[in-house]
């Protein structure tokens, strides 16, 4: 196996045991993140928002797989299952993530999901009737990026 399949393997296998210090240490101190959720994301907030998430995650069951990688790039697919913090409802998550390496730390992540079938089960009604909207999506990022900040600033 490639060094950097095994380092998304290591990445994945601290998610699953909710150790977020152990998923932040893969990523370079200048790693680029992304997602449907929190938008892009650059150095100590992305490894942050895991340490966030992994907090606050209730019921959290994370499994990965298509783990491929060579030496500039990489991606996997893996899906999580875990009651959203804001509403207790159980969401069901499906991800796409690929990467990019550089001295054996990854640089780039991205994950790609669907925002609306995410917001239809995190927020129920709402998010059934309004989550394909770019009012809901922002209104997504902007909660998403205020509670980091709040988890930042009680650090």
């Amino acid at each position: 196996m490639h060094p950097n399949a095994q380092l998304i393997e290591t990445f994945y296998r601290a998610f699953q045991r909710r150790d977020a210090e152990a998923m932040a240490a893969c990523y370079a101190t200048d790693v680029v993140f992304e997602d449907p959720a929190f938008g892009e994301l650059r150095g100590a907030d992305a490894g942050d928002m895991w340490r966030m998430l992994c907090a606050r995650a209730k019921d959290l069951d994370v499994r990965f797989s298509a783990v491929q990688a060579d030496d500039t790039a990489g991606r996997a697919h893996w899906e999580a299952d875990y009651l959203f913090a804001r509403t207790g409802r159980p969401v069901h998550n499906r991800i796409d993530a690929t990467f990019r390496f550089r001295d054996g730390l990854i640089v780039e992540h991205r994950d790609r999901f669907d925002l609306w079938a995410w917001s239809r089960q995190a927020l129920g009604l709402p998010g059934l009737l309004l989550g394909w909207s770019p009012l809901v999506r922002n209104t997504v990022r902007a909660q998403a990026r205020s509670g980091l900040t709040q988890f930042q600033s009680k650090r």
